[in-house]
């Protein structure tokens, strides 16, 4: 199985998880309430686990492993909480970010669940945030390629866009763009033999070198995630490998349910 994890998570509708989430919320409010706001994670984690099953909650999880597998290729991602089918991610930090919900969302791509939950026990009152998706494994994987303006630069050009459909076909969209860059990764020769920093000259001057993604003579790659104004993104990645040694820079851009594949070059 591509995507697999130790415990068997069922779907809740709307109206389970708030019901589930009502109780939760309330031990969490206990847990700070008694322990004050700076403690670790773990140690909020441990102690809402305790509260949650001295209440009779029937399974609660921490530390789920979730496995992420294509080919050789295997990654481990651990899920924070699962109380009674909840899903939950914890944090001890100052506010919650858009990162911290894009990372729970991977979560629940990966569990194939619709909802889950954001606590902070940070903050002078715990706060929550429910992230929510109404896509399916199924739609996830309906990936249309936008490959007219790419070209082979390199015979290993053929090969990254193979990779990158095969896991999209695999695993579907929406996931994390550095699982994606992993997998690429290993699958055209692995970490040591593709990131190599190049210099970067402005007007004859030596800038420094930047991090790049070889994977054939004189052309790197980039993956992005971009779905508001990728012609910036793009803008910006042609100045880049103008001021680079490369001649040409292979950009696959992940816009929702489209994987967009461009050459540039300089």
């Amino acid at each position: 199985m591509p995507i697999s994890c130790s415990l068997e998570v069922r779907c809740l509708t709307e109206e389970e998880f708030e019901e589930v989430d009502y109780r939760v919320m309330g031990h969490a409010f206990a847990s700070q309430n008694e322990l004050g706001r700076l403690c670790e994670e773990g140690i909020y984690q441990r102690d809402l686990q305790a509260r949650l099953l001295a209440d009779g909650f029937r399974n609660v999880q921490i530390e789920v492993p979730v496995t992420v597998s294509h080919g050789d290729f295997s990654k481990t991602y651990l899920i924070d909480l699962v109380a009674d089918d909840a899903v939950y991610e914890l944090k001890a930090t100052e506010a919650l970010t858009s990162e911290h919900q894009a990372q729970l969302l991977h979560y629940l791509f990966l569990l194939g669940v619709r909802r889950g939950k954001l606590i902070n026990f940070r903050p002078p009152k715990v706060a929550g945030r429910i992230c929510a998706t109404s896509l399916s494994p199924d739609a996830r994987r309906q990936v249309k390629a936008d490959t007219a303006r790419w070209q082979d630069a390199a015979p290993t050009c053929a090969t990254l866009r193979q990779t990158m459909l095969a896991l999209l076909a695999d695993w579907g969209a929406f996931l994390e763009v550095p699982l994606y860059q992993e997998a690429l990764t290993h699958f055209l020769g692995g970490e040591q033999q593709l990131v190599q920093r190049l210099p970067l000259h402005r007007g004859g001057v030596l800038l420094g070198t930047q991090r790049f993604h070889v994977h054939g003579p004189a052309v790197a790659f980039r993956l992005t995630a971009v779905s508001e104004q990728p012609e910036a993104t793009e803008a910006h990645l042609r100045r880049l490998l103008a001021h680079s040694q490369l001649r040409a820079l292979q950009w696959i851009n992940l816009d929702h349910a489209t994987a967009q594949f461009v050459t540039l070059t300089r």
